[in-house]
């Protein structure tokens, strides 16, 4: 019978160790160079029109929103990072279509309530959805995602209309991954950080990097010494080879041929990745035929399932198909080691394009004054199989620090970062 590693391999699984590093790198940076032509890329590399440049105010606090899923928040924010007057409720449109009117009335409600303890004129507003950045730093919908249904705000610039009912007033409206770089800033204190990356693992993925502005040749009339923050949209990144597991896996999602960098590295993916990965071995007769029968009839795999499993760790009060699947002692060690290689390709994955913006930024030659990487999501930080933050940073530490001598952090983590980031915006 085949190794796992040798099936892994004849279908199309490259395993951590074969991955080619250097090769990645190179492509990553050659789609970077294209999308911020304006030429076709896989890399969209969405100006945000946001600097990093200057200091925070001592003592600001801004008044914020925080809005990308089934739910909004509000506050007040303040350096070092402080989230005060927090309410968390149901985004407008989550549960029922509402009016435009409704809409915005329920986020001007919610500024209305803290606007009072604010010291900065400007709001800061975190909106995550699909939408196209301004050089007002106000933001255009272009579709709704997450089952939100406000059809009226489709094809809005959401800041101005929040606006008009306030009265008037400032805003900075950044996505969640523009605002998860900001809040690097939060922790710079008494250090110096040549530049900043935000990046976002959980259910799915994004970075984003701070770019000079003479590179983004597909914006004119823009000052050639200064810089912006880039939303790189790095998920959909296709230059990448898939195994017949992801092949698969994908074609069951409901956007197939679409992000397949993210489909190979977020939660809300890996755990089909590893089904499929099951499912052939049971097929190839890699497990006793209680296990394959078992795997046969499973539709469907958390990926916390698939990680508890891979750890040999069981949540109390949750039961694990897999526990069941492979009752066997057998059966369970080849399904670890058929499993554990798709966390460790993720993470090697994560490593190589944050290597690639970090080299694309074109900082970090002083260990003194590293480039920054404020990581944010459940799958960087939560994953049990491996020591996924760790495998990155060893990573890196090859990729970055010994190869190229570039030097680079990741930030501790900040609470509320899409809040935070949001009122630095605004501070900013």
């Amino acid at each position: 019978m085949k190794t796992p590693e040798e099936f892994l391999t004849e279908n199309g699984f490259t395993v951590a160790a074969n991955i080619d590093r250097q090769a990645m790198i190179s492509t990553f940076l050659s789609e970077m160079e294209k999308g911020l032509k304006g030429e076709a890329s896989s890399l969209r590399m969405i100006p945000s029109f946001v600097g990093v440049n200057g200091r925070i105010p001592q003592g600001a606090k801004a008044a914020v929103l925080d809005a990308g899923g089934t739910n909004f928040r509000s506050g007040i924010v303040s350096i070092p990072p402080k989230v005060e007057d927090k309410r968390n409720q149901p985004m407008p449109g989550a549960k029922a279509e509402v009016t435009e009117d409704a809409f915005y009335e329920a986020f001007a409600a919610e500024l209305k309530r803290v606007a009072p303890r604010a010291t900065v004129k400007k709001f800061g507003w975190c909106f995550s959805y699909n939408c196209d950045a301004t050089q007002e730093l106000d933001a255009r919908l272009n579709c709704w995602t997450k089952g939100i249904r406000a059809p009226s705000i489709v094809g809005q610039y959401v800041g101005k209309e929040l606006l008009k009912r306030l009265g008037g007033g400032e805003i900075a409206i950044v996505n969640d991954t523009v605002a998860t770089l900001l809040a690097a800033k939060a922790t710079e204190g008494d250090r110096t950080y040549s530049s900043y990356l935000g990046f976002i693992l959980g259910t799915g993925t994004n970075t984003a990097y701070v770019e000079k502005n003479r590179n983004i040749v597909k914006l004119t009339g823009l000052d050639p010494a200064g810089s912006m923050i880039i939303n790189a949209e790095s998920g959909s990144f296709d230059k990448i080879s898939q195994s017949a597991f992801d092949v698969a896996m994908d074609a069951k999602t409901g956007d197939p041929g679409h992000n397949p960098f993210e489909k190979m590295i977020a939660g809300g993916y890996i755990g089909g990745v590893g089904l499929e990965v099951y499912k052939a071995a049971a097929r190839a007769g890699m497990f006793s035929a209680r296990a394959a029968q078992a795997i046969g009839g499973l539709g469907s795999l958390e990926t916390i399932d698939f990680d508890n499993f891979c750890a040999g760790f069981r949540k109390e009060g949750r039961e694990n198909p897999l526990d069941a699947a492979f009752a066997d002692a057998d059966d369970a060690k080849m399904a670890r080691r058929l499993g554990v290689p798709v966390f460790e390709r993720a993470a090697v994955l994560t490593a190589i394009h944050l290597a690639a913006f970090c080299i694309k930024s074109g900082e970090g030659a002083e260990a003194s004054a590293p480039i920054a990487i404020n990581a944010d999501g459940s799958t960087y930080y939560k994953t049990r199989a491996i020591p996924f933050a760790d495998t990155v940073r060893r990573e890196l530490d090859d990729m970055l620090v010994k190869r190229r001598n570039i030097h680079y952090c990741i930030t501790p983590q900040v609470d509320d970062a899409p809040m935070v980031g949001a009122a630095i915006a605004a501070m900013l």
